[in-house]
């Protein structure tokens, strides 16, 4: 991933690493990178693995692909699944039920494209390896296609810190109303589009909403997906009314989501029969990498890790929901964990109780106040407001006073001090802020990503620490700061590109297509010219 820079490896090299080296070397435990005077080992802290103490100089998002490989390679196929070729991705496969790629279509092109790309994949493979027995197993028993799983790998790469311009999140890539449409968590310690094990069954549940909504038309689903269920009617019901086909491929679509719907049917092919394009899919054990386990209510997962002899950054990897070192007060209530530390964390369990460590806010209920006024009000949800407040249904009474969990506190004295701190800075660079992280495609240049995101390919580099001279690859993540020194007023003007539609303008500077029509006097119908000049109003 990305390398620190000259000036700040030297640092480094002469003093933290220096200290790290030295403290091993004496035979100190030592958690994460610690100042010299907290650098003796306590007595009751197990020993943490060696690669804490280089984990300063990592790229956080290198450090979670790394834990996420060791899960997924930690589950080895038996001498019996190898010998009866056991293959969880053939059970997929046998599932699919609409990719095609007829010769010289865009989704064959798109199955070469992905087949060239082996690297790009190899790490995609990566991602989706603790995740696909639970995804393969939910798709059966709701009977969808098994094209589904693929298609994490087109929303984000299968990386569930994914997070875009559009503010979509996740492996799933939920924009934040959907996810709480279909039951999503979104609060101050959790987030759920993260979350790939809840995520992966709000997903499914949309997706076969949709595709029940289309008359069974997985294209007309998918396109839904991407593109919105109200936009996919409305270009039906225009090519309805002016008497046009409306096979998904013929609508007046965004050209992402015209492109989307064969980049999965290419995927699909290029799974089905790997060898006619040029790649070896992998083969994997039929059995779980990982494991869900149920919590008693908030666990702090600093503790669990020291307790069960866990490997933080793995946790992380695992349980991208995560905001803070606690689990959510108000659910959902569960972890998970590689498989082979299940036992050891339903061993330490018992004990475990965070239950101190939370902070809990009261508010008064004003007259006219109702659940979802107060959830949205205070970014919650009716769901978290009923078992913070054992209510058992809507009615609230004005004076009545209601519980809200605040941030939790790390315990006083605690002898994993630096594991707080190390799970905090991993967490402060791994989620979402103002910044947008790009995933590098194949192909692309640091200059097509400036022109992307209209900022200069100098601000680039100097976001992610890179010389004039610095390569980057697929797979890559990028931070773009999107409302960063770019644009130091709060108006700015937009010039129109080849391509370009209102909809990918407005997306891409994060802003409503209502109001990027209503600033520039634009409707629906305009048609856009290049080197046409547009404002952005980024304080409206």
């Amino acid at each position: 991933m990305l390398r620190p820079s000259l000036i700040f490896f030297r640092i480094v090299r002469s003093s933290a690493l220096a200290l790290s080296l030295a403290l091993v070397a004496t035979g100190c435990a030592l958690h994460g990178a610690r100042p010299l005077a907290e650098a003796e080992p306590q007595a009751t802290a197990p020993p943490v693995p060696p690669y804490y103490l280089r984990a300063h100089l990592d790229d956080p998002f290198e450090q979670i692909d790394r834990a996420i490989r060791r899960v997924g390679t930690a589950v080895r196929p038996t001498a019996a699944e190898e010998a009866e070729a056991v293959d969880l991705w053939q059970r997929v496969v046998d599932r699919f039920e609409f990719a095609e790629c007829p010769a010289d279509s865009r989704a064959e092109q798109w199955a070469f494209w992905f087949g060239e790309r082996h690297d790009y994949l190899a790490r995609v493979m990566d991602r989706a390896h603790p995740w696909l027995h639970d995804i393969a197993s939910e798709l059966e028993r709701r009977d969808l296609p098994g094209e589904l799983a693929l298609l994490p790998i087109v929303e984000s790469a299968y990386d569930p810190f994914a997070y875009s311009h559009g503010q979509a999140a996740g492996a799933w890539q939920f924009v934040a109303p959907t996810a709480r449409e279909y039951g999503l968590e979104i609060n101050e310690f959790y987030d759920g589009r993260r979350d790939v094990y809840a995520a992966t069954r709000a997903a499914l549940t949309y997706l076969a909403t949709l595709n029940q909504r289309f008359d069974g038309d997985w294209n007309l689903a998918l396109a839904a997906y991407n593109g919105g269920q109200g936009r996919v009617r409305r270009a039906i019901r225009r090519n309805r009314n002016r008497g046009r086909s409306i096979e998904w491929a013929d609508l007046p679509l965004p050209r992402e989501t015209l492109a989307y719907v064969p980049k999965l049917h290419g995927l699909g092919c290029l799974f089905r029969e790997p060898q006619r394009y040029g790649w070896e899919r992998p083969i994997w054990p039929d059995r779980p990498q990982v494991a869900r386990i149920e919590l008693p209510g908030p666990i702090d997962v600093v503790n669990l890790a020291v307790e069960a002899e866990l490997d933080l950054t793995e946790i992380v990897a695992l349980n991208a929901g995560l905001s803070r070192h606690l689990t959510s007060p108000t659910g959902p209530h569960h972890l998970i964990v590689p498989q082979d530390a299940a036992e050891r964390v339903h061993t330490a369990l018992p004990r475990l109780n965070a239950a101190e460590l939370i902070s809990w806010q009261e508010v008064e209920v004003q007259r006219g106040d109702t659940l979802s006024e107060l959830a949205q009000r205070h970014s919650t949800s009716i769901r978290a407001l009923r078992e913070a407040n054992d209510l058992d249904g809507d009615f609230l009474r004005a004076g009545q006073r209601l519980r809200l969990p605040q941030a939790g506190r790390q315990p006083a004295d605690s002898p994993h001090a630096a594991l707080y701190q190390e799970l905090a800075s991993l967490q402060e660079r791994l989620l979402p802020t103002r910044r947008f992280r790009h995933v590098v495609r194949p192909g692309e240049s640091l200059w097509v990503i400036a022109r992307r995101y209209s900022v200069g390919v100098d601000e680039i580099r100097r976001w992610n620490g890179l010389g004039s001279s610095s390569l980057i690859r697929p797979g890559q993540r990028l931070m773009i700061e999107m409302d960063g020194p770019a644009s130091p007023s709060r108006t700015r003007s937009y010039t129109v590109r080849s391509g370009d539609s209102l909809w990918t303008i407005a997306r891409r500077h994060r802003v409503s297509l209502a109001d990027l029509m209503r600033w520039n006097g634009l409707d629906e119908s305009s048609v856009l010219r290049p080197g046409q000049t547009l404002t952005i109003n980024r304080g409206s």
